[in-house]
């Protein structure tokens, strides 16, 4: 877990009184959305909906809309009212909230809007296509630091964000503790935490991206045989090693490229390559542009002869 990087984007809470339906337009983040208080469903997408009770959650998929319904009575019929809300800009210290009624709320989510990555390089949610649903309680604790992750922004006091944000990274890791026992499918896509060898050698990769990793090394640091690591390592990423390793270091250099510090040189050399000419070529093939345009696209113009 060590090697999990979460952004915090904006945080929400949803009001839906009695017998009314709240729509929210579609976002490119995923988000969790947790049920403080009441009856209710969710329909995401054209997916089947969710039943709402107290300490149910959902992850919903980025660029999926999403609509919440509060019970009135036994059924979900005859709704008072749809309210239907888009995102407008705002600052991600604000707070955003969606209200549907005027009477007492039956249902009150929070949601949080988030980008979450292992080891700066495997996005877990960007090809979600279905909703995660786990149901929780109270000794989880997940209402209290959500509650309080709200009343960071509220309150607007020095470091209201970075608190925020360590709230909601507390929050997945709890969601991440439960896919390494769910029987539920999606699971299947965070199997690498469920893998010590495997982790160990993926951190190692991510720690020092630039180090001269050879699959042997790697196997050895995963305690496996060469053969074994490789069959392992392809079925939790889909790639090889090597293959991988590329894409972190060229990951590495572009953060390092518009930190704007180093030579393209010296970025070659921290990113494992000795040969200019390689960094080049393993660049373009990630981001379709030299290093040195890829920094003067950024608006970083450097007057060193670099090109």
């Amino acid at each position: 877990m060590t090697a999990l990087e979460i952004n915090f984007l904006k945080l929400a809470e949803c009001l839906v009184s009695p017998g009314w339906r709240l729509k929210i337009a579609a976002t490119n983040a995923p988000a969790i959305h947790y049920n403080l208080k009441g009856m209710g469903r969710m329909i995401v997408g054209r997916n089947s909906p969710i039943a709402l009770a107290p300490h149910t959650l959902a992850i919903v998929p980025p660029n999926m809309p999403f609509a919440l319904e509060a019970m009135a009575s036994e059924d979900f019929h005859g709704h008072t009212g749809t309210v239907e809300s888009r995102w407008s800009h705002f600052a991600p210290d604000a707070l955003r909230t969606f209200v549907a009624g005027d009477a007492a709320p039956e249902i009150i989510l929070i949601c949080g809007y988030f980008r979450a990555s292992y080891g700066a390089f495997v996005d877990l949610f960007a090809t979600l296509s279905a909703p995660i649903v786990e149901t929780f309680d109270a000794a989880d604790q997940l209402d209290s630091k959500l509650k309080s992750a709200l009343a960071e922004l509220i309150a607007q006091e020095a470091g209201s964000n970075a608190m925020s944000t360590a709230l909601l990274k507390q929050v997945l890791i709890t969601v991440l503790r439960r896919s390494l026992i769910s029987d539920d499918l999606w699971v299947e896509r965070f199997a690498t935490f469920s893998d010590p060898p495997i982790a160990r050698a993926f951190s190692a990769m991510v720690s020092d991206p630039g180090a001269p990793h050879a699959v042997d090394s790697l196997a050895k640091i995963a305690h496996l045989s060469r053969s074994a690591f490789m069959a392992k390592f392809r079925e939790a990423f889909g790639n090889s090693p090597m293959v991988v390793l590329r894409q972190l270091r060229m990951r590495h250099a572009a953060i390092l490229i518009k930190a704007d510090v180093l030579s393209i040189d010296q970025i070659a050399s921290a990113t494992g390559y000795s040969s200019r000419g390689s960094f080049y070529r393993a660049f373009r093939q990630i981001y379709d542009s030299d290093p040195s345009d890829f920094r003067l696209d950024k608006g970083n113009p450097r007057s060193t002869g670099e090109k």
